[in-house]
């Protein structure tokens, strides 16, 4: 058996830590995510969610074209933490808690840290059913429940 060094089996004992560099792989294989069907902060969207800017709206800080979130509170455009995190930064701002991903028309609630089930929370469907005909040019399936 080979001896190994106390400099080897220090930083095997050592955890390694991700660096923000790295946290876009951090939940990267992590499986099936259940979306809430409730959440406290539903107060905050705004009254005029009827008229919504265009899916391929760039983000309104650094003009990226695509993985871009629409706050659902003031209605601004703003790229992804995969991106430059102007969404996540508009949040830590402004305390606005609810956006949309014009990528998958998923919802998050920032203050819940929890993805919601915009075809079941009833505030939130006309958004939904908004963004997806701004999308796709019709209206969504209608969700089996």
């Amino acid at each position: 058996m080979a001896n190994v060094g106390p400099s080897s089996s220090s930083s095997s004992s050592q955890p390694e830590v991700a660096d923000e560099s790295q946290d876009w792989i951090l939940g990267a294989g992590s499986g099936w995510v259940e979306a809430r069907t409730s959440c406290d902060h539903l107060n905050s969207l705004s009254p005029d969610l009827a008229r919504l800017p265009n899916p391929d709206t760039p983000c309104s800080r650094c003009e990226n074209p695509v993985e871009n979130w629409l706050c659902l509170c003031c209605k601004e455009v703003l790229c992804s933490r995969f991106v430059n995190r102007h969404m996540l930064m508009h949040h830590q701002q402004t305390a606005h808690c609810l956006a949309l991903s014009y990528s998958d028309l998923s919802v998050w609630c920032f203050c819940c840290e929890a993805y919601l089930d915009a075809q079941v929370i009833l505030q939130l469907r006309p958004v939904h059913q908004a963004a997806y005909i701004l999308k796709f040019g019709e209206a969504p399936p209608v969700p089996q429940l």
